[in-house]
């Protein structure tokens, strides 16, 4: 339907007019929402009854409350029972009545995003709005439709879908519910028991189909997940900043999104690694080395004594070879080591319970509590099997050569050894300098000590960059939930970064995990991609070649002396601000001074990379991943190369973080 056709007027005024009673059931819905917590809070129930009731009446009106201003809904459906509004959300004027707009993530809305006229599904026409860009929910701003007559075969490309997906980036991610795609939208609806893993090339719309899994399993499975929780991990604050209003504008809040480094913070980080220390204790041969240092401080032979634990007037015993016993089966068994502990005290008592039977029959709870606590237990149970913190074992390891080398016997040579050792060991374990890969260690070696509560589901994304030390963090943490992994094998930057996912999904306890490549880009031009993929045949990773859908966008290579960089650079900048969108100005980390002086000299004020709605951003090749601008300008590639071991992966990076124009400013030839 377009701007021609008379009766477009007429159609817009009835969508406008909907739009408004959908405005007005909202308001309801909000102060209903208020009005159920104040209730709530008088109904007589059990504490913990009302408690629940109370916090989930409580959410519920925050959500509402909460919800970022919009448009109520993007779509419609047509078939045989009447029109279909579908939105972010559900809006009904009474629970008992059809609702006046259905949820994205509702059965009935599948067909929205599946049905073509190769396949209808019962859709006569679907239908999609075109609402002023950045409306705030005015029904005004309704300004257009299109109708696909589906039933009747017609298939079309929506320039409304287009508009979306190219509209100018500044400011945080938006969803895509609008304008999720049929594979998008199979990998989104993908079921709560299942694990799936995401390789996406740049533009792809990888991050976002993982969030709006996180809001479909939400919303499909509320009960599930409330229960265990939803943990978004991301590399770094930047990015959780970025995606941050996502969830919300979805209607979920309430999700921990998090960075790995904080999810295992149990000390601060005050100490660094060189590289290869970094490298060794990233490996994934250091589960074997901590285990082995954490179990060494067993007592084999069960301290080779017996036992002797008075009652009243009477000596009960057990034989040193009994406990050694007890001692050698529990080993076996492999339980968490703080598990084990208490499973030799258990079988110890068990053994004078049963002597006390035989003698005066069973005894009463009170006597089985007190020889659990008995003086002699305990400290045969500290004897054999002492309480320990991951802080001593991994400090015990790092500081004693000794230890290390008992350790890491037939798992790493010399010179891996020498590289993990402390050159200046602690006094103790409360002075050291942990650096950040000893968290993982300790990590480690709490999970041995005993398991974490796991959520009942975890987005991982930017996974290609994790090492196998991090991948088993991260799956004591889903050890009972499913995984989504989201990540570009292309992107990896970090030493340690993965070549194959079916590794990856190994270290993160999900082997048989399907991995589902998204190769059709709608966010990068066309334009874009062909250079990075020149750059991707010189990647070592099997990763095909990227397709855009978009034709527009420009790519301009700005040629200069090294001299005439920072020159360069301010003016390929005034000819960003000439145009529409977000300017990113990218650069090796340590040319990031020197053009942030010449940006301030010439009176153009960047911000940092977490300034995320200013129109200039002077941001640092290293926290570039997952950002996007609508143009990028690309400063010495070479420089950025060079910067780091991986430094061509990097590039990659900075290279396909435009969605709209690329501007490379170089004073050296290129590295491909």
């Amino acid at each position: 339907m377009t701007s021609t056709e008379p009766s477009l007027q007429h159609a817009l005024d009835k969508e406008r007019a909907h739009h408004e009673r959908c405005r007005t059931a909202l308001a309801a819905m909000v102060e209903g929402a208020g009005e159920q917590v104040v209730t709530g809070e008088d109904v007589s129930a059990s504490g913990a009854d009302a408690e629940v009731l109370g916090h989930r009446l409580r959410s519920r009106a925050k959500a509402l409350r909460e919800l970022p201003e919009g448009p109520l809904f993007f779509g419609a459906l047509e078939s045989g029972e009447g029109p279909l509004h579908i939105g972010r959300l559900r809006i009904s004027e009474h629970p008992a009545r059809p609702p006046l707009v259905v949820d994205w993530r509702a059965p009935v809305s599948r067909a929205f995003y599946q049905a073509s006229a190769r396949d209808p599904q019962g859709v006569a026409v679907r239908r999609r709005f075109g609402w002023a860009p950045g409306s705030r929910g005015e029904s005004r701003d309704l300004t257009g439709l299109e109708d696909e007559h589906l039933e009747q075969g017609e298939a079309r490309d929506s320039e409304i879908v287009a508009r979306e997906i190219e509209r100018p980036r500044v400011g945080p991610m938006r969803d895509i519910a609008a304008t999720i795609q049929p594979e998008q939208d199979d990998l989104v609806r993908e079921d709560l028991a299942v694990s799936v893993c995401v390789q996406g090339a740049p533009g792809t719309g990888k991050t976002a189909v993982g969030l709006h899994r996180a809001a479909y399993l939400l919303y499909t499975h509320p009960r599930r997940i409330r229960r265990g929780g939803l943990l978004i991990l991301g590399p770094h604050r930047t990015f959780l900043s970025y995606i941050a209003e996502v969830l919300p504008a979805l209607g979920e809040t309430g999700v921990r999104q998090s960075t790995l480094g904080e999810e295992i913070a149990r000390c601060p980080v005050r100490g660094a690694d060189d590289g290869p220390a970094a490298l060794v204790k990233h490996d994934a041969r250091m589960a074997e080395v901590l285990r082995r240092a954490l179990y060494a401080r067993v007592r084999a032979d069960g301290g080779g004594a017996s036992l002797t634990v008075p009652d009243g007037s009477y000596r009960w015993r057990v034989p040193a070879g009994e406990l050694a016993e007890i001692v050698a089966r529990v080993r076996e068994e492999e339980p968490p080591y703080g598990v084990g502990r208490e499973r030799v005290r258990a079988r110890i008592v068990r053994c004078l319970r049963e002597q006390a039977e035989r003698r005066a029959g069973p005894p009463p709870n009170t006597w089985v509590r007190r020889i659990e606590r008995a003086r002699p237990v305990s400290a045969y149970v500290d004897a054999v099997w002492p309480r320990v913190r991951p802080e001593e074992v991994v400090a015990g390891l790092l500081g004693d050569e000794e230890a290390l080398t008992a350790a890491a016997e037939g798992l790493l040579d010399g010179g891996e050894q020498r590289a993990l050792l402390w050159r200046r060991p602690p006094r103790s374990w409360k002075s050291a300098r942990w650096s950040a890969a000893d968290l993982v260690l300790l990590d480690e070696v709490a999970g041995l000590i005993e398991h974490p509560e796991g959520y009942g589901h975890v987005v991982v994304d930017e996974a290609q960059d994790l090492s196998p030390m991090e991948c088993r963090a991260i799956a004591r943490r889903a050890r009972f939930g499913s995984l989504t992994v989201l990540g570009d094998l292309a992107q990896g930057t970090t030493p340690w970064a993965a070549r194959s996912w079916r590794t990856v999904l190994a270290h993160l306890g999900k082997p048989d995990a399907a991995v589902v490549a998204l190769t059709t880009g709608f966010r990068v031009p066309q334009a874009v991609v062909g250079l990075a993929n020149r750059l991707l045949e010189r990647l070592d990773v099997d990763v095909s070649a990227s397709r855009s859908l978009r034709a527009d966008g420009e790519l301009r290579l700005r040629e200069t002396t090294e001299d005439g960089v920072p020159g360069a650079v301010v003016a390929a900048v005034r000819d960003a601000l000439g145009r529409e969108g977000s300017v990113g100005v990218v650069a090796a980390d340590a040319d990031v001074p020197r053009l942030r002086a010449a940006l301030d000299a010439a009176g153009i004020g960047a911000a940092g990379p977490d300034e995320l709605g200013a129109r200039v951003a002077l941001v640092p090749a290293s926290v570039v991943k997952g950002l996007e601008y609508d143009q990028v300008v690309a400063v010495e590639p070479a420089a950025i190369a060079e910067a780091e071991e991986r430094g061509l992966h990097r590039l990659y990076v900075v290279l396909t973080r435009a969605v709209s124009r690329l501007e490379v400013v170089r004073g050296r030839p290129m590295p491909f």
